[in-house]
């Protein structure tokens, strides 16, 4: 062995790995159970599906750690038509039971898509039942004139294809579910030419006159009627078929997306269901499934229902078509404003009552439950999350992540699940580290129940790479990776046995502002979707605020008008959902709901604190019974009356209770008595929750290096205990007064940490610190490569580690696993303990030492605790790495063997470089990636950190 001078003596490590008992002291794991595992999304490609398969898939999910599937058919594979099963038909039926009956053998969850791709839509959706746009023309007439044009509206022809086609518009068989090559074609978007409804003449005179001339236009379209004095604007709308296909659909799910404001469009799509499963029994089944909205990623928005202007004027008190000239203008007046938010809050009043909650009520009456994507939407996504059983988000930005937990935490749900790992990186590049990463940015936003994008029904048989999505990290046996899912899969299942056996515990409701993003024109038309915060807010106090808290280590979760209306305070508390809150927290808005003011001054006047960053809401938006509703809103404000309490913070005592207002944040929250976890300022991200004993943290090290020190906390507590869900290491915590906990995390580390009320004694959480230099495990490594391909190459032995790559072309063409084997004698330091550092690895590794597992390890850092008892005189150390699956993808390609065969999108390339010249992913330009153990191998002595 040789010295390793680089090791700093003093630096301390984490416990990486030294028991696997279920309790340890005080300290306990909670059970795992079919819930607290991760799911996935099941890809059913054509549904060329067969019961072998199928329950050789499931079994193998099963033995890798998942916890249920989650079944979304999609296009199918290139040259397996003859296996294509239309969905929902007979067959396709039969196959899900048997699915059904195996996820009940197995202890698997089984959840469905409403639909074959994404959004709803299919075959038996019918023109009436689909999406629709809305089209309008001027005309200008003077007094005396008739108008002479007739008034008609020819919907121009557009066909939107995934990839460039030769089929034209005029090709098509109409309706488009009447075309037998829908696989083939692969649709996006498709509007025949054909003359548009009229729904409404409007004509407006420069006297401000409204006439509605409607009854007068023939069948024909002529107009019968002469302009009276004045001069005459006449508006005439149409309703147009957005055109909008089901993205990625299936056989038999391919077709029109349906109208998302039509309450008889959802009921007639949801029948083909009904139908489908009328003499099945499916009571094993756990939930329907909906994909985010997506309908306006094509050419133009779905902004249109056919009963429109009657749900307006029911809700919103006046008649949209006396505004028509407002609604459409482009001009930046206030009446413009007012009237444009009207229409779409009346939009999202509809995606909300009439789609998502007769979708809910359609699944509760069939004793199912359902999971919903509603980012994207024209909608308040808080009001859609909470209408749903579980809230589901996608996505990599913390403060998008927190709107589906928010809904969950302020309406008192179980679980929010996340679409995870979509695309972590190009196509089989992505490492069982990246995913960690991601998943733990989900955790952290309050998600406890993961869901991986995706693993794809493959047969045994089929050679390498199987069947593949588009947009995926590819989560398949035939994936290098397989080999240690299971580790990954226990970590989430550990996490989240704490994370959904508890409440959420963060102080601030925040204030979601939709309404200033609704009165303000978009230049993508009509509607704007919400998927977030970014972009939508971009620029805004309140996406300032919203990150300040995320940074300074605020608990904090959103909330919507809607939501604040059913606040209740209690004790100085506010309390929604059965969880207390601190307070709620307006960021700058210019504009709130008369309802929204009137439900935080009650709140104030029982004895909360509302806190104001830097202005109040001057004004409510809308035009409807406006007067009244502005007089109500500025004698609201009249009574908060301000005075300064100290040089940063003023405030309006009002009832029991009061405002705040502040330009300074931390100010305001302290004074509000408000306080934040400082560990953010050590680059420690966290959720927080309550538990039965106390507190539970998820903590995670994002600072990119490692963490050590004492942790202040701002949970009453007396003891504390620790638990590191990778390797099932657990016990009592350093603790000392005022709530401080020591931790130790390295690069990308989590732990659970729980908060105790009582003082409780342990075994003691082992914390290491190096006691001596480290030294580098020398010798000659044998290389044995297990399994993997396309050849399994011959053994190598070396004397220095670097990438097995460099050995020759048949080891840069092999993805798999080699076993890297060393004998090496016994430190002569003497020590409690050693900490093996693998170094550099490519891409996981296990690592077993004298015939003993010492655990997994998947990285960002490689090290592994090694007890010295475990150490003989001479030792053998074998550490199994697995590879990515690119160098043999890349091999095959350069081969000439057509491994993209499949329909629709085929597999798309997620970086312009990796572009091929047929519109696909292509690795023609692709280097071997770096596979196996690159660098040195070290052991440090350990002794315990007292």
């Amino acid at each position: 062995m040789k010295q390793h001078r680089s090791t700093k003596a003093f630096q301390t490590f984490f416990l990486l790995s030294i028991t696997c008992s279920l309790s340890f002291g005080q300290a306990k794991w909670k059970p795992i159970t079919q819930q607290t595992k991760p799911w996935s999304r099941w890809w059913w490609e054509g549904n060329a599906v067969n019961p072998k398969d199928l329950t050789y898939n499931m079994e193998t999910y099963q033995k890798a750690g998942l916890g249920g599937l989650e079944i979304t058919p999609i296009y199918g594979v290139k040259g397996e038509e003859s296996k294509f099963i239309d969905f929902l038909s007979p067959k396709w039926v039969e196959m899900f039971k048997h699915t059904l009956n195996e996820g009940t053998r197995l202890g698997l969850g089984i959840d469905l898509a409403n639909a074959s791709g994404w959004p709803f839509g299919g075959r038996w959706v019918t023109p009436e039942d689909a999406c629709k746009n809305v089209n309008f023309k001027t005309y200008q007439l003077k007094e005396g004139e008739k108008l002479s044009e007739v008034i008609t509206f020819q919907q121009a022809p557009l066909l939107r294809y995934v990839l460039p086609k030769k089929t034209t518009v005029s090709e098509l068989k109409y309706p488009v579910s009447k075309n037998e090559n829908l696989q083939e074609l692969a649709i996006d978007q498709v509007r025949y030419e054909r003359p548009l409804p009229l729904q409404t003449l409007m004509a407006y005179s420069d006297k401000g006159e409204v006439l509605n001339l409607t009854a007068e236009v023939s069948a024909m379209g002529q107009l019968n009627w002469q302009a009276p004095k004045g001069n005459w604007k006449l508006y005439a709308v149409f309703q147009g078929w957005h055109g909008k296909m089901v993205e990625r659909a299936g056989p038999g799910g391919e077709g029109d997306v349906i109208d998302h404001f039509s309450e008889k469009a959802i009921q007639h799509y949801l029948k083909e269901f009904d139908k489908a499963f009328a003499n099945t029994d499916v009571s094993s089944m756990r939930a329907f499934f909906n994909d985010s909205y997506e309908v306006d990623d094509a050419r133009g928005q779905s902004d249109w229902t056919e009963n429109l202007f009657q749900e307006f004027q029911q809700r919103r008190g006046y008649d949209l078509r006396n505004y028509l000239p407002n609604l459409f203008s482009k001009e930046n007046t206030d009446l413009n404003h007012r009237v444009l938010f009207d229409y779409r809050t009346t939009i999202g009043d509809l995606i909300l009552e009439k789609y998502t909650g007769e979708w809910a009520k359609w699944a509760h009456a069939r004793g199912k439950i359902v999971r919903n994507q509603a980012h994207g939407s024209p909608a308040n996504t808080l009001d859609l999350y909470g209408l749903v059983d579980i809230p589901e988000i996608e996505g990599t930005d913390l403060l998008r992540i927190k709107f589906a937990s928010s809904a969950s935490n302020v309406l008192g749900k179980k679980l929010t699940s996340s679409e995870s790992a979509t695309w972590e990186n190009e196509h089989f590049l992505s490492s069982l580290s990246d995913v960690k990463k991601a998943l733990d940015l989900f955790l952290v936003g309050g998600v406890n129940h993961i869901f991986y994008h995706g693993t794809n029904y493959s047969p045994k048989d089929e050679a390498f790479p199987g069947w593949l999505f588009y947009a995926a990290v590819h989560f398949t046996p035939h994936n290098p990776f397989w080999k240690n899912f299971s580790t990954l899969n226990s970590y989430i299942a550990r996490t989240q046995a704490f994370l959904q056996d508890s409440k959420p515990n963060n102080d601030v409701l925040l204030y979601f502002p939709i309404t200033d993003r609704l009165t303000e024109p978009s230049p993508k038309g009509l509607l704007e979707h919400f998927d977030g915060v970014t972009p939508e807010f971009n620029g805004t106090d309140f996406k300032e605020v919203a990150q300040k808290m995320i940074d300074r280590g605020y608990g904090f979760d959103f909330i919507s008008d809607k939501q604040i209306a059913n606040l209740q305070s209690q004790n100085q508390q506010i309390i929604t959902g059965g969880v207390a809150y601190k307070t709620v927290l307006l960021a700058e808005s210019e504009q709130v709901p008369l309802e929204t003011l009137e439900k935080l001054v009650q709140l104030a006047k029982q004895g909360a604190t509302i806190v104001v960053h830097h202005k109040l809401p001057a004004d409510v938006p809308g035009l409807g019974n406006l007067n009244e509703r502005r007089a109500k809103f500025k004698a609201l404000l009249a009574v908060l009356n301000f005075a300064k309490v100290n040089d940063k913070v003023s405030q309006a005592k009002i009832g029991e209770g009061s405002f705040l207002l502040s330009d300074d944040l931390e100010a305001m929250m302290t004074y509000a008595k408000v306080y934040r976890e400082t560990m953010t300022d050590s680059g420690l991200q966290f959720v927080r929750k309550t538990s039965a004993k106390g507190n539970y943290y998820f903590i995670n090290n994002k600072s990119g290096k490692p963490f050590e020190g004492w942790v202040k906390l701002e949970v009453e507590a007396k003891s504390a205990a620790l638990y590191n869900p990778m390797t099932a290491a657990l016990g009592m915590a350093k603790f000392r007064n005022a709530n401080e906990v020591y931790l130790q995390l390295a690069i990308g580390e989590s732990c659970i940490l729980e908060t105790l009320k009582a003082v409780e004694k342990g075994a003691e959480y082992p914390y290491w610190k190096a006691s001596a230099e480290a030294v580098e495990l020398i010798g000659t490594w044998k290389i044995s490569f297990l399994d993997g391909g396309p050849t399994l190459p011959k053994t190598l032995e070396t004397n220095k580690l670097g990438s097995w790559t460099k050995a020759g072309k048949e080891y840069q063409d092999f993805s798999g696993t080699a076993s890297y084997q060393l004998n090496f004698a016994k430190p002569k330091t003497v020590a409690k303990g050693y900490l093996l550092d693998l170094g550099k690895v490519a891409e996981s590794a296990s690592v077993t030492l004298n015939g003993k597992s010492l655990g997994t390890l998947l990285g960002p850092t490689y090290k592994v605790f090694v007890p010295t008892t475990l150490l003989k005189a001479q030792n053998v150390l074998e550490v199994k790495v697995s590879n990515s699956m690119a160098n043999r993808v890349t091999a095959l390609e350069a081969e000439g063997i057509v491994w993209q065969k499949f329909y629709n999108i085929n597999v798309s390339a997620r970086l312009k470089q990796n572009l091929g010249d047929k519109g696909y992913f292509t690795t023609k330009n692709w280097e071997p990636k770096e596979s196996g153990l690159l660098e040195k191998v070290t052991l440090t002595p350990v002794e315990s950190l007292k």
